[in-house]
């Protein structure tokens, strides 16, 4: 893994003059106001923050964060937002995920994945017909206990932590939505018998629980042995950057891959506003016009269409929500991502060197 940072003194930052300069492993880096979205395909190994840490580094910016973690064990789409982005992460914490999977049969860990310790093993004995009854039995609603080795939360406390202390407490099982299954057998290993798994789910679904679950209802057991998520809401795994091949690029090309902000907020209503009644949003003051009840808005400048932020339509209101600050939005006029469609980065040099 390259440890190399980006150019000393690199021209072009967002925002101009904002750039300050702050320590960073053993060196110093100017940092600058970075807005947008970039969608990382993340390592196997690497912890959703230290991938964030890492490409932080990489683009030089102030702020940054995630719609959500992957363990380590999985790879695959991670949407890491900067600057004005990071106001509208939370938004894909609720968008449907897609996942895919390799469930090792006939062998039960600690954990419900490779990273655990082997706690049971039992013969396999399944057939396609098997797989075939399985598969309808899991799709649509069900219900799944959350594994203790997850960061949900009890008495203000992750499961995780009480799961490394040999504690297991008590936990409510919830509804989930498994809005498409594909389950295929793998059978040109003897010694270790498969399932691929591809499910397209609802928020809150844990994959190895779904894993160990069907592991059961087969009668043998199985943990998930490999993970990768290929699509979260609107971005797919199609669209993403490596982090080798963004450790390869120039700042120039980096910055060139990024989403703008308004990528987070495609199942938005958009709402357009002139200059004043603009300006008078941007102050938090309600807005009023023939505008539908929806409770999701994007609010645009009719000028050049910059985002001002987001808010919803109550009874011809508009209701300001979340705000991009005067500044935000002068750093984002200076550079604008080109893009053809959300998800969809029309960079060349991210698409060749990915």
């Amino acid at each position: 893994m390259s440890t190399a940072g980006p150019p000393q003194g690199a021209n072009a930052p967002l925002g101009g003059s904002d750039a300050h300069v702050v320590s960073k492993r053993g060196g110093k880096i100017s940092r600058r106001p970075v807005h947008g979205v970039l969608l990382l395909d993340k390592p196997l190994g690497w912890s959703s923050n230290d991938a964030l840490q890492k490409v932080k580094w990489l683009l030089r910016a102030e702020k940054a964060g995630h719609t959500g973690t992957l363990d380590p064990l999985a790879t695959g789409v991670l949407p890491l937002c900067f600057g004005a982005g990071t106001k509208f992460s939370q938004l894909h914490l609720d968008a449907d995920k897609t996942y895919e999977a390799v469930l090792r049969l006939g062998v039960k860990t600690s954990t419900g994945d490779a990273e655990g310790e082997v706690i049971a093993t039992r013969p396999v004995a399944v057939d396609a017909a098997d797989v075939a009854r399985v598969q309808e039995q899991f799709t649509g609603k069900i219900r799944q206990l959350p594994p203790m080795h997850s960061a949900l939360k009890k008495d203000g406390k992750a499961l995780y932590e009480y799961a490394r202390a040999g504690i297991e407490v008590e936990r409510a099982s919830r509804e989930v939505r498994i809005f498409e299954l594909q389950l295929t057998l793998v059978t040109t290993d003897a010694l270790q018998p498969s399932l691929r798994l591809r499910a397209t789910c609802s928020k809150g679904t844990y994959i190895r629980t779904l894993g160990e679950d069907i592991g059961e209802a087969l009668g043998c057991g199985a943990h998930v042995s490999a993970l990768r998520r290929v699509a979260t809401g609107p971005f797919a795994v199609a669209a993403c950057v490596k982090l080798e091949a963004l450790e390869a690029m120039t700042e120039v090309q980096r910055l060139a891959c990024l989403l703008p902000v308004d990528s987070l907020l495609v199942d938005h209503k958009v709402v357009t506003l002139d200059a004043d009644n603009a300006g008078r949003f941007l102050s938090g003051l309600r807005r009023r016009g023939p505008w539908p009840d929806a409770a999701q808005v994007a609010v645009y400048a009719s000028g050049d269409a910059m985002l001002l932020g987001t808010a919803r339509v109550a009874a011809g209101e508009l209701i300001p929500g979340r705000l991009l600050s005067p500044i935000e939005i002068e750093q984002m006029r200076s550079v604008k991502p080109n893009v053809t469609d959300a998800g969809t980065t029309a960079c060349a040099e991210c698409a060749v060197l990915n």
